[in-house]
C-alpha cells in the first residue's frame, strides 16, 4: 500500500511500529501484512524477539559511547552530545519493552508508555539538531546558557510530541486516532527535518573550519545508514519477512541501521574534537620526569656522588665526619693532645691531630 501524507494506513501496513496498535478506524489498531516469528518464554509470548536482541545491544553500545564521551573532560561539546545518547539509550530500553509486548497492546498503560516513547523520539532528533549549532559556538558549549538552552527546547518538544501523542490516542480536542497529520509530522517528517539539517550544518563545518576531510567519511557512513533504515522499513519490509520466512522483517534492520547511524555520530563527534591533555584528567596515572639541574650529577665532576649523613652523634660511636671518628675530633684528649694547645703538629703540640697542616706534605 502506498504511504500518504498524514495517513499510517500505509505505513502500519508495512511496518509493525510502537505506535499502529492505537491508530485505525476500527478500534484494535493497523495490523501489518507480515510481521516476524513471536516465541514463548514461560507463560510470556515475547513479540519481535530478534528485535529485542538488538535493542539490548543498543542500549550496550550506547553505554560504551557514553563512558567514553565522559573521559574527554575538555572536548567541545562535551556534555551536549552526551544528552543525545542518554536518549537515545531511553528509547532502546522502552522500545525494547513495547515492541516485545511485554507492556501489551491491551493494557491501559500502553497509550500512555506510546506516548512517551514518541515523545523522546522526537525530542533526540531534536537534540541532535541542536548539538549541530554548538561547533558554531553561538554560545559557548558547556556553559549554564547553552545547557539550558538545550534542555529548554528539548523539553518543550517533548511536551509538544506528548501531547499530541496521547491527545491521537485518547481521542482529545480535535485529535482522534483516524486524524493522524499532526502525529504524522512529529513522527516521521520531525526526524528527516533535523537529520538533513544537522547533515548540513557538519558539512559546513568541515569545509569551513577544519583541515582534515576525513570525517566526511563518518557523515557519509551516518547518512547511508539512516537512509538503509527508512528504505528497509517503509518499502521492503513485506519482501524481506516473507524471503526469510516470517524469522526477521524490516524492523530488524531499522532498528540495527540506526545503531549504526547513531555510532556514526559518536564517531564523527570523536574525530573532529581533540582533547586538550593538557587540563584534562585522566584515569591512568601520570609519569613525570624530573629535569631538575640541582637533582642530577654535576656535570663537571660526573662521578661525585653526594649522600646525606643521617646518623646522630652518639658517644663513643664512631661517627665519621672528614675521614675520622667523631671521638677524634670532639674529643679534648684525643683531639688536643698532652698540652692542649697550638703545636707545631696541628692541634695538641706534640701529636698529629686533624686537621693536618701542610708540614710533611
Amino acid at each position: 500500500m502506498a504511504i500518504t501524507f498524514g495517513s499510517f494506513d500505509g505505513v502500519c501496513s508495512t511496518a509493525a511500529l510502537v505506535i499502529c496498535p492505537l491508530l485505525g478506524t476500527s478500534g484494535q489498531g493497523i495490523e501489518p501484512t507480515c510481521y516476524s516469528r513471536n516465541v514463548q518464554i514461560g507463560q510470556t509470548v515475547i513479540f519481535q524477539p530478534s528485535t529485542c536482541f538488538v535493542h539490548i545491544v543498543a542500549i550496550i553500545m550506547t553505554a560504551i559511547m557514553i563512558y567514553h564521551i565522559r573521559s574527554k573532560y575538555t572536548a567541545v561539546g562535551r556534555k551536549e552530545i552526551v544528552m543525545f545518547f542518554w536518549l537515545y539509550m531511553i528509547i532502546e530500553l522502552l522500545a525494547m519493552f513495547l515492541d516485545s509486548g511485554i507492556i501489551p497492546t491491551a493494557n491501559v498503560s500502553y497509550p500512555w508508555f506510546a506516548a512517551v516513547y514518541t515523545g523522546l523520539v522526537a525530542t533526540a532528533y531534536c537534540c541532535l539538531l541542536i548539538n549541530g549549532f554548538v561547533g558554531f559556538q553561538f554560545a559557548e558549549d558547556g556553559t549554564p546558557l547553552s545547557l539550558w538552552l538545550l534542555r529548554i527546547c528539548c523539553f518543550a518538544v517533548f511536551g509538544g510530541t506528548f501531547f499530541i501523542s496521547i491527545a491521537t490516542f485518547k481521542s482529545f480536542v480535535s485529535f482522534s486516532p483516524t486524524k493522524t497529520t499532526a502525529l504524522f509530522v512529529v513522527y516521521l517528517i520531525w526526524p528527516i527535518l533535523c537529520v538533513a539539517t544537522y547533515t548540513i550544518l557538519q558539512l559546513v563545518l568541515v569545509f569551513r573550519t577544519l583541515d582534515d576531510r576525513w570525517p566526511l567519511g563518518d557523515i557519509i557512513f551516518g547518512i547511508a545508514f539512516y537512509g538503509i533504515a527508512q528504505v528497509l522499513l517503509f518499502a521492503f519490509s513485506i519482501t524481506i519477512c516473507n524471503a526469510i520466512t516470517h524469522y526477521l522483517d524490516g524492523l530488524f534492520f531499522f532498528t540495527l541501521c540506526v545503531l549504526l547511524s547513531v555510532m556514526m555520530v559518536y564517531k564523527y563527534w570523536d574525530s573532529i574534537t581533540r582533547e586538550d591533555l593538557e587540563f584534562s584528567v585522566g584515569s591512568k596515572a601520570a609519569v613525570w620526569e624530573v629535569k631538575d639541574p640541582l637533582l642530577t650529577p654535576s656535570v663537571t665532576a660526573p662521578s661525585a656522588d653526594y649522600e646525606e649523613d643521617t646518623s646522630s652523634y652518639h658517644a663513643g660511636a664512631a661517627s665519621l665526619v672528614g675521614g675520622v671518628s667523631g671521638t677524634q675530633y670532639y674529643g679534648g684528649k684525643q683531639a688536643y693532645g698532652v698540652q692542649g694547645g697550638y703545636g707545631q703538629g696541628g692541634y695538641g703540640g706534640g701529636r698529629r691531630a686533624y686537621p693536618p697542616t701542610s708540614e710533611g706534605y
